[in-house]
């Protein structure tokens, strides 16, 4: 078990064994759901950051359900990605104003999918705030993910086409007891967020070095061959 995974386990049972935290979904393997999430997602639109921003990247997660929806409700535009980017038009664009539905229902991963607009990265506009999901995060803004490795690409691909830059703010939205105060491990491929917000309280982390887009070496063929995106790039280099 690689240190990441081990982080990962720790979390996943800590959330699982505690009643007053966990949802009526495991938590392992996932993004975890947490009590509060929507407390956490109401913390984070108070933010200046939050009302300044009107290009969101929002993960499609459910513990951000929340904070897809008042983004939705709010006139935000907002960009999901597609599940595993494997389709040439990997982004769904949603905006209150072209939806006749409820900014709760466009939301859902399955409402995204039918209401959405599907849309190219070469389509998009630059993204102001990235909310992505967390599974732990530590105080320096080192984030670990589930694991799947696809936040990371969708960073990188748009930091590649100039649609996320050093103004881009990265957040996330976590319970308390994903916030752990040690060092977590990171790759170079990895990103770290500048805000944590959790139902109880904002941490604002130092900014640190970026990646700058995709890092090749690291992406094999099957891969590659997989997410049409990175095809596409690879064929332009």
């Amino acid at each position: 078990m690689n240190d990441k995974q081990s982080v990962r386990e720790q979390i996943w049972q800590r959330i699982g064994a505690d009643p007053a935290v966990r949802t009526a979904v495991p938590p392992a393997g996932r993004i975890p759901g947490f009590s509060g999430a929507e407390a956490a997602a109401e913390r984070l639109a108070e933010l200046p950051e939050w009302r300044a921003a009107r290009v969101l990247k929002l993960n499609p997660d459910t513990p951000q359900l929340a904070v897809r929806a008042l983004a939705i409700e709010q006139g935000k535009l907002v960009y999901m990605a597609v599940p595993k980017l494997k389709s040439e038009r990997p982004f769904i664009a949603l905006e209150q104003r072209s939806l006749g539905v409820s900014a709760r229902e466009a939301a859902s991963v399955e409402g995204s999918q039918r209401y959405g607009v599907a849309t190219r990265i070469e389509d998009l506009q630059p993204v102001d705030l990235i909310v992505c999901g967390t599974v732990a995060v530590n105080p320096s803004g080192v984030r670990i993910g589930k694991g799947a490795g696809y936040a990371d690409l969708e960073f990188a691909l748009l930091a590649e086409l100039g649609l996320v830059t050093e103004r881009t703010l990265i957040a996330t939205t976590v319970h308390d007891v994903q916030v752990l105060d040690q060092p977590l491990p990171e790759t170079a491929h990895d990103f770290r967020v500048d805000l944590i917000v959790t139902p109880t309280r904002v941490l604002r982390c130092p900014r640190a070095e970026r990646p700058l887009g995709l890092i090749w070496e690291q992406l094999d063929a099957e891969k590659i061959a997989a997410i049409p995106a990175l095809a596409a790039r690879q064929r332009a280099r």
